[in-house]
């Protein structure tokens, strides 16, 4: 039993670990009414000492920041001005004033932390994308599982079916079917043959490759998208910037003003040095950014509490206050505005044929192969009720199709040039040549005598897409999808999806590039996405929105996640943010407001010490109930 409880408890610490800035914070509070109870009528030795634990237990973590910061930075900060300004109430006797200040700013400043802790990026997906291993080729043609870090630009490199490419480089023989989508976020895999090129962490789906590295492990693009991603993170937000300006000048400010009210009005104004004393240390109170700081914190985290109920999980205040500035979005098409899965929508067989019966043969070829176009034919032929049979001859060829033998009639299933390319587009009236100018993958299947039949298949736009849009454009965001798609495809699907603008053929590195001329342009950029692809232009925009359903990676770098993958949250998210930033401005006018009406009241000795802290604590009881308002927001 003491070997099983020796175990537990570095587990229950490490658990605790990183809220206990937050527990010592309620703490402190609890110290404090205990403290209030024993000290009612006349406060008790025993009342002093709860207050002065609160002090300690509730501060220590905001005076170790306060004091590392202002060594560190050679700044002054509000941590240092609250931790005066409770230690000024004490001096003069007010010890639960000083106690509650402290309670507030450091429960404030717990939930700050434990809101960034949980907003921290992890790269894992990405680090883990690219494989540590690869198959070397030596001078016989002989093949060594080797580290990948120990290859050099000019290997070559055996790739089997079903691996990941280890490097960037280029076929030297071999053809094959390439799943792209964790570099180009393209559903449908990409035929290559020899000399064509290939990026790291990509997928082989069925050939045999020899490939030649071209670019080191170092300089590859998955290594490129990790240190995107990693720059943008590591960039302040300007609003952010501008609060660290702001505080430094603040608490300067505040401290010389009550320097100066401690010796300065006894010489000017006659005053003794009792009130001189006792004025300045109630400037010190009023003077504290208590209010300020509760006009934000609490509305946020009521936002994002909101936020969380309707589907909308924000990773930080900051995060909420970007989205209603917003005028622009970028959204990633697979698996963002699309499906991101291959759909059959057409199916058209030869005059004369069953067209069950062609769809059982098709099924039942197609059953036979894991590519995710044969697995979309295949699910579509189960939907029509098709039972398939054994195919006992077939033959894949990679990247071209299959070749399959029923009732001793050999059939072709594949690409237009693999079954004939004139018969394949002259069938059926150029039916092929229709279905390609709709964004559509056409396959094709033949025998002996000709087409057999014709199946076009699509990634279709989500049936929420079209309504999202409409919604972001009515509330004055501009539009645009990036996409890895050619052209033609891209441009069927923006249409389809109703976007203003649209960009194909983008690569992780080109969507950054273009999010980089979208902010110049706009200012404040949304990006929506799913994928490891989109991970780096997510992280570059001044808002990362990830659907719920994306990647691992998505879901960390990305600002925003829409829980449910309903892009029509992004409008209701539009109309929080933009409630919430109206509910701050009100609480920073009305508290900086109170705070110079009771510094101009102090001044002329009209408030006292108790009736200054009420009207700064009660201003911070308002702008606390305020911001709470955001909790029922629809």
């Amino acid at each position: 039993m003491e070997g099983i409880k020796q175990q537990d408890s570095p587990s229950i610490l490490s658990r605790l670990k990183p809220h206990i800035e937050l527990i010592a914070a309620l703490f402190s509070g609890v110290l404090i009414l205990f403290a209030w109870f024993f000290g009612i009528g006349e406060e008790s030795s025993l009342s002093i000492t709860l207050y002065l634990a609160a002090f300690l237990i509730g501060g220590f973590a905001q005076a170790k920041e306060g004091i590392l910061n202002t060594i560190h930075r050679r700044e002054l900060n509000v941590e240092l001005l609250m931790i005066f300004a409770a230690i000024g109430s004490s001096v003069i006797g007010y010890w639960a004033e000083g106690a509650i200040l402290i309670f507030i700013f450091s429960l404030s400043g717990a939930l700050e932390t434990y809101t960034m802790n949980k907003s921290k990026k992890e790269l894992s997906s990405l680090m883990n994308l690219q494989p540590e291993e690869a198959w070397l080729l030596d001078a016989n043609g002989q093949s060594n599982r080797v580290l990948v870090n120990t290859l050099e630009i000019g290997n070559r490199l055996l790739v089997k079916p079903g691996d990941r490419i280890p490097v960037d480089g280029v076929i030297v023989t071999g053809s094959t079917s390439i799943d792209e989508a964790a570099i180009s976020g393209e559903s449908i895999p990409v035929s290559k043959h020899a000399g064509d090129e290939l990026f790291a962490g990509t997928v082989n789906l069925n050939g045999v490759l020899t490939i030649e590295m071209t670019k080191s492990s170092s300089e590859s693009l998955v290594q490129k998208i990790i240190e995107l991603v990693q720059s943008a993170q590591s960039e302040k937000s300007p609003s952010q910037q501008f609060i660290e300006r702001f505080e430094g000048k603040y608490v300067k400010i505040v401290l010389i003003t009550v320097g100066l009210m401690m010796f300065l009005p006894h010489y000017i104004f006659d005053w003794d040095w009792t009130t001189t004393f006792y004025r300045a240390m109630v400037l010190l109170v009023v003077a504290s950014p208590c209010a300020l700081v509760a006009s934000i914190m609490p509305a946020t985290l009521a936002a994002i509490s909101n936020g969380a109920k309707n589907g909308l999980l924000f990773k930080g205040g900051v995060h909420l206050e970007n989205i209603g500035n917003m005028k622009a979005i970028a959204l990633d098409k697979t698996g963002t505005l699309t499906q991101g899965k291959p759909l059959v929508t057409d199916f058209i067989v030869r005059d004369g044929l069953d067209e069950q019966a062609v769809l059982t043969s098709l099924a039942s070829i197609e059953s036979q192969s894991t590519h995710p176009l044969a697995q979309a034919i295949t699910s579509f032929a189960i939907t029509k009720g098709v039972k398939t049979f054994p195919i006992t001859k077939m033959e894949d060829i990679p990247g071209w199709g299959i070749k399959a033998d029923i009732d001793l009639k050999e059939w072709k299933v594949g690409k237009p040039r693999f079954v004939g390319y004139d018969e394949a587009m002259s069938f059926s009236n150029d039916v092929a040549l229709h279905l390609e100018n709709e964004g559509k993958t056409v396959i094709f299947a033949a025998d002996q005598d000709g087409i057999i039949a014709v199946l076009a298949l699509k990634d279709t736009v989500r049936p929420e897409s079209k309504e999202a849009i409409s919604l972001l454009r009515k509330a004055g965001i501009y539009t645009i999808m990036l996409t890895g798609d050619n052209e033609r495809t891209a441009k069927v699907i923006a249409e389809e999806a109703g976007v203003d603008h649209y960009i194909a053929e983008c690569l992780p590195e080109t969507k950054v590039t273009h999010m980089k001329d979208l902010l110049a342009k706009y200012g404040n950029v949304g990006m929506v996405g799913d994928g490891i692809n989109d991970a780096p232009a997510l992280a570059t925009a001044t808002l990362g929105i990830a659907m719920g359903q994306g990647t691992d990676v998505a879901l960390e770098t990305a600002d925003v996640v829409l829980m449910k993958d309903d892009l029509s949250r992004i409008t209701y998210a539009i109309h929080l943010s933009r409630k919430m930033n109206r509910v701050v401005k009100q609480n920073v006018i009305f508290s900086i407001s109170i705070i110079v009406l009771l510094i101009f009241s102090n001044f002329f000795q009209i408030i006292n010490l108790p009736l200054g802290v009420i009207g700064h604590e009660g201003s911070t009881i308002l702008v606390i109930l305020n911001g709470l308002r955001l909790l029922k927001i629809k």
